[in-house]
């Protein structure tokens, strides 16, 4: 049930040229809303971390176009307070039904939390939570937190697990659960064949993925643990791991170096750009995120798009997306047990099944669900 007039709203939060999940989901959002009638734009940062604060080695896209068709405003800068006055100022003269923040990191509380006080009397604030508790503790994470959700009146998040956690600082009942659904936007898959030639890779290997930013929680060394028994070493089974290190990379080498897994690990340590993501996807056999903690990920939901099964552990939001033993593994997080699953896969031919699975499963989690559910919160606000 779309509304039946047409809305005018703001999503806040990164978009081009930032670069990164965040970013690639809302302008995902902002297109999709647009589709379905309403006029969405983006309000993006023209400064969002200090460089002090992000481990990557840039915040921008240094290749690609600028996503067509959307409307995307560079304005806020995370630490100017003078900024934030001009920001409200621009959303009041424009005056949108409603504006939708994206929270993910209590450094943002100070500035979203100022613009939404300043705007509520005038449009509906909602916020999209990814985390509310964030990965990694730092000081003042708590107040900024709570300053930034007291300035709301509705959430939706794409994790029951950060759905709970928004009630640590509001009771209010404005608030909805809606799964992530899939990116679309780094183009149709091709074969395996054909994303194997491309990226350099052999044919026969069975591959299994790692993808995204590498940091301590999403449990790389953990997967390069279980890769290290002799019986995956001997069934030719290699873990792609694609995606750059956001902390000191040494630890997983001295791991690749004591197991002798060089010959078992390929590393595209990189920054991967969204021409290259599909290539990835399209040229493993198994997707595996065994991360320490989670709230949900996009990483899944390219899986989904690109129909391949998952080994997951058994974290966070997570859990709530793989079906176990159908689409793939929700496995504790243990290094005898990722490897035992790794084995019962390539050994017991569960790839074809699972992949068939896939396809069903990924159903739920096309971009009309998550609008009805984003403009239903509206709607209750």
């Amino acid at each position: 049930m779309h509304s039946s007039k047409s809305l005018k709203i703001f999503i806040i939060g990164p978009a081009y040229p930032l670069r990164g999940g965040p970013a690639q989901f809302n302008e995902n959002l902002c297109a999709e809303l647009n589709k379905a009638g309403h006029d969405a734009q983006i309000i993006s940062y023209s400064l969002q971390y200090p460089n002090f604060l992000f481990p990557g080695s840039s915040q921008f896209e240094t290749s690609g176009q600028a996503p067509e068709g959307l409307k995307i405003h560079t304005l806020i800068n995370t630490i100017n307070p003078f900024n934030w006055i001009k920001v409200a100022r621009f959303i009041k003269k424009e005056k949108p039904d409603f504006i939708l923040f994206r929270y993910w990191l209590p450094f943002f509380g100070p500035s979203l939390g100022s613009i939404a006080r300043m705007v509520r009397s005038k449009t509906k604030v909602l916020a999209l939570t990814d985390n509310i508790i964030p990965h990694e503790k730092r000081f003042g994470d708590k107040p900024f937190t709570s300053y930034f959700v007291k300035g709301c009146h509705g959430f939706i998040a794409m994790s029951k697990k950060v759905l709970n956690d928004v009630s640590l600082f509001s009771s209010t009942t404005n608030k909805t659960y809606s799964p992530h659904p899939m990116y679309e936007t780094y183009g149709a898959a091709v074969s395996m064949q054909e994303a194997r030639k491309h990226l350099g890779l052999a044919t026969e290997d069975k591959i299994i993925l790692f993808f995204g930013l590498i940091r301590h929680y999403k449990g790389l060394d953990i997967l390069l643990e279980a890769m290290a028994t002799e019986e995956i070493k001997k069934q030719n089974i290699k873990l792609l791991v694609a995606g750059e290190f956001y902390e000191d990379k040494q630890p997983y080498f001295d791991i690749i170096e004591k197991h002798q897994l060089s010959n078992h690990v390929i590393l595209h340590d990189r920054f991967i750009a969204n021409d290259e993501v599909r290539y990835y996807f399209c040229a493993s056999n198994l997707v595996a995120q065994t991360y320490r903690n989670a709230t949900n990920s996009g990483v899944s939901m390219v899986a989904y798009y690109y129909e391949k099964p998952m080994l997951v552990t058994n974290v966070g939001g997570l859990t709530e997306i793989v079906p176990n033993g159908l689409c793939g593994y929700v496995v504790e997080n243990s290094v005898p047990l990722i490897s035992e699953k790794i084995t019962d896969y390539f050994s017991n031919q569960h790839e074809k099944p699972f992949t068939e699975n896939v396809k069903l499963e990924r159903k739920k989690y096309e971009w009309s669900g998550f609008i009805n559910n984003l403009l239903a919160l509206y709607n209750r606000c």
